[in-house]
This record gives C-alpha cells, structure tokens and sequence, in this order.
C-alpha cells in the first residue's frame, strides 16, 4: 500500500491523519516541521505528502517549495492541509506546488478520498 508522510507540528493532528490513513490501509510516516519533513521525503521517497502549514522554523509554503523544485521530490503530489482557511491561502500554497488543499478540521473520509485521489494520479 501506499506511504503518506504527514508534516504537521501538532502530535494530536498526526495521531488522528494517521489513524484515518491506516485503518483503510495506508502507510504512514510523520514529521514534526517543515525541514525536517524535507529530509525526510528525501529519505523515504513517500508516495503522498500531508502538509501542515502553520509550523515552527520552516513553514508548510517553504517546505512545499522545497519540495516541488527538488528533482528528487519534485513527482511527490503535496496536499495542504492546515487552518489556514482564507482563499488567499489556498492559492499560495496551489502556487508553491501543492495539488489540493484541505481546511481542519478534515473528516476522515474526506482525507482518505483526497488521498486516493491523488494517488490515482
């Protein structure tokens, strides 16, 4: 099955993306901030990145970045998936590389179809 890293600062966050994602069958891997969400999908190559933007050190927009102009990541689908709810927000992060973008609280069932979809291609 697939791996899904989830970058998001808030262990409450990633316990509940993470339950959500592996009782339908999904891998999962989690990182606590933005760099060390970079390193790690350098690492690991997930198939599916969850990120959170409001993060100590380097944020969601900064990571996203990072990640979809790295030749090593760059083919890895990122949804956002934050608090940040204004329309301006969803654009920037569509602009930083994101694919979808995805306001908390999420349900579950939400998440898991906006996962499969992105792995579909």
């Amino acid at each position: 099955m697939a791996l899904i890293l989830i970058v998001d600062d808030s262990p409450t966050e990633v316990h509940v993306i993470r339950r959500a994602l592996e009782k339908v069958g999904f891998e999962t891997a989690s990182a606590a901030d933005g760099e060390e969400g970079v390193r790690l999908a350098k690492t690991i190559k997930p198939d599916l990145i969850l990120m959170d933007i409001v993060m100590p050190g380097v944020n969601g927009y900064q990571a996203t970045r990072a990640l979809a102009k790295d030749p090593v990541t760059r083919g890895i689908p990122i949804i956002m998936v934050t608090s940040k709810g204004q329309e301006s927000d969803r654009v920037w992060g569509m602009r930083q590389g994101a694919i979808d973008y995805l306001v908390k609280p999420v349900s579950a069932e939400t998440l898991v179809q906006k996962a499969q979809s992105a792995l579909a291609g």
